[in-house]
């Protein structure tokens, strides 16, 4: 006879309320760990987009991602001409504002040059870009289809193509297009501004700048030393692709990372707590019970048994009903949730071990009862 299994029948509705209760703090739980691989996900996306092995940036900084970086235009032709490169491409990032249908949508701009490394390369839907000017290739968070046009600046940008899963660490979907394009809107004048400062005598603006080089090397070439070479350039810095993903991971999303563990800590501290309180509640229901299990004989163990079997049971439940939780919604979440099953069975673990330890106050308070109170009124 599981005595355990008695009890819970005979409060059946207030176990299953219970477990129901947990399952959302659970689900909780789940989410953070989600939520956190997402950001991390999302980040390395934009990065590994180019498929790339080596990024020349502006001396000083450690951009395009972590910081502000401008270097002349013609800098891919230097990095073209290294040894061990196989080709190089020209690279801007800008964050912009496009009014749409729905209102104003937050972009992150990717421009890149034709037939050069920066162009995307997991269509979802679509073409690639095959034009110059005024042609598009968008994520699908943008809500835009294939044949959609759009305003970015003062020109009309057609969708011809769409990626999934294409967004910066900020959450806003990238779209692609050509470097021409991207210049003319990151670094040309709108043109009462350039009447402005062409009344002050300032000389035009130089809109051949770029944020970044990106280069591919050859397959016997060690990125290391192409990056090692740049580094005696005067005026640039160069870091290879795993160096670029290892800023990106422990710089730009390291707070979001703490801050998640430290919401993630909390709610197996609440969770803890409430699984101590109620099992201890439902164990000082039951002194009577116990009292009389003792008086009959029943050794120690089986009343340790109901009370950590009982805990075990409203964890593991809680922890299966949250995770089916999360699977159905996690789509609808206004970030990227990636749930890999080594954090369901790392958080499985820990429910495990957080259980036996809260159901440790109802198992003191059983075995200190007196058999006697079985005798009592």
């Amino acid at each position: 006879m599981n005595l355990a299994w008695r009890d819970v029948r005979h409060n059946l509705l207030r176990f299953v309320l219970t477990c129901f209760g947990l399952s959302l703090l659970m689900g909780v739980v789940l989410s953070m760990m989600g939520i956190y691989n997402g950001l991390v996900a999302d980040a390395l996306t934009i990065v590994r987009a180019p498929a790339v092995d080596l990024w020349v940036v502006e001396d000083g900084t450690r951009g395009p991602f972590a910081e502000s970086s401008r270097i002349p235009g013609d800098t891919r032709a230097a990095v073209s001409r290294l040894h061990g490169v196989g080709s190089a491409g020209s690279v801007t990032y800008q964050t912009v504002e496009a009014a749409t249908g729905l209102g104003k949508l937050r972009l992150y701009v990717v421009g890149y040059e034709l037939g050069r490394p920066g162009a995307p390369e997991d269509l979802v839907a679509g073409r690639p870009i095959a034009r110059a000017h005024f042609e598009m290739v968008a994520d699908v968070r943008t809500g835009l289809e294939p044949g959609d046009r759009i305003r970015l600046g003062r020109d009309d940008f057609t969708v011809v193509g769409l990626v999934a899963n294409h967004v910066n660490s900020g959450g806003d979907p990238a779209v692609y297009i050509t470097l021409g394009d991207a210049q003319t809107l990151q670094f040309e004048l709108a043109p009462p501004a350039m009447r402005v400062q062409r009344q002050r005598g300032a000389a035009a603006s130089d809109t051949d700048t770029i944020n970044a080089v990106v280069a591919r090397v050859k397959p016997d070439i060690d990125p290391s030393s192409v990056a090692e070479a740049v580094r005696r350039w005067k005026h640039f810095a160069a870091m290879t692709q795993i160096e670029q993903e290892t800023i990106l991971t422990r710089s730009v999303v390291d707070r979001a990372r703490r801050q998640i563990g430290l919401f993630m800590g909390i709610l197996l501290a609440v969770s803890a707590v409430v699984i101590a309180l109620i099992i201890y509640t439902m164990t000082m229901e039951k002194l009577k019970q116990i009292a009389t299990l003792k008086l009959i004989g029943a050794p120690d163990r089986t009343i340790v048994g109901l009370i950590v079997q009982q805990a075990l049971a409203l964890g593991g439940i809680g922890w299966a009903i949250g995770l089916v939780l999360l699977m159905a919604v996690k789509d609808h979440f206004p970030r990227r949730v990636v749930l890999e099953p080594e954090n369901a069975l790392a958080l499985a673990g820990i429910i495990l071990v957080v259980c036996l330890l809260s159901s440790a106050l109802g198992v003191r308070a059983a075995l200190e009862v007196d058999p006697a109170t079985a005798l009592g009124g």
